[in-house]
């Protein structure tokens, strides 16, 4: 049986119609995580729910613990996550308010706990990591959005960059270069973790603001408010549709 956690990112403290019905607070060999974990239930489903960047969200990118949060979830029986990243847009098709399904990521970060494999090995482990993101839950995620009237773009390659500053524009044409449609803080180590645990996971991108240099207007916290909004409403359709599939 799948058991369902949602990590949620800026702008995501919270789900539209999630019953809390227990706060779990917890600490793992690697910390605690970035918040008490909130098991509940959703269109029917019980999920667990985590702000990666904490209650209040008051963590930088760089600073989550990420080896914290996904062993929480694994030690209560997490098996499959979404994750839900606000990132910015790079090439055409990603424009502001958009939801996007990426299947592949590129990790530009540095210094972050990447890995569980590191102490008390008798053998290195290398984790096969051709295909980064689940295929079963990305092909759920969407084959639900045409039934929840949402437009989604099954496709993209999410750039990792380390923040918590904004990337300049001659940084967002080097990501375009390498192949990047999308550019965020939080997709890595989050999704490597997850593979590490062999917990399925995929990443609902939010397109939040074109990135640096592709968009006429400079970038403004209102302007990646006021494009926050608009994709949090298609993305609590898609909820509505998706997680009673899962």
């Amino acid at each position: 049986m799948k058991k369902l956690a949602v990590i949620g990112g800026t702008g995501i403290a919270k789900i539209e119609g999630f019953v809390i019905t227990e706060d779990i607070t917890c600490d793992t060999p690697y910390g605690k995580p970035s918040s008490i974990l909130s098991r509940g239930t959703y269109a029917g489903r019980e999920i667990i729910f985590l702000p990666r960047h904490g209650d209040p969200p008051v963590i930088p990118p760089h600073k989550i613990n990420y080896r914290a949060n996904l062993r929480a979830l694994k030690d209560n029986g997490v098996n499959t996550i979404l994750g839900i990243n606000a990132v910015g847009g790079i090439t055409s098709g990603m424009i502001p308010g958009r939801l996007v399904v990426p299947d592949q990521i590129i990790d530009y970060t540095w210094g972050r706990k990447h890995t569980f494999f590191e102490e008390g090995l008798t053998h290195p482990v290398y984790v096969e990591f051709t295909r980064p993101y689940d295929d079963t839950l990305r092909d759920l995620i969407i084959n639900s959005a045409p039934p929840a009237g949402v437009e989604i773009l099954p496709y993209g390659t999410y750039g990792a960059t380390q923040g918590p500053r904004l990337e300049s524009a001659a940084e967002i044409s080097r990501l375009e270069r390498d192949g990047c449609d999308i550019v965020g803080m939080t997709g890595m180590p989050e999704c490597a973790l997850a593979r590490e645990l062999e917990l399925a996971y995929a990443s609902i991108s939010l397109v939040v603001n074109r990135a640096a240099g592709k968009g006429e207007e400079g970038i403004t916290m209102d302007l990646i408010q006021n494009n926050m909004d608009l994709a949090v409403m298609d993305l609590t359709r898609l909820f509505q549709e998706l997680i009673p599939r899962i």
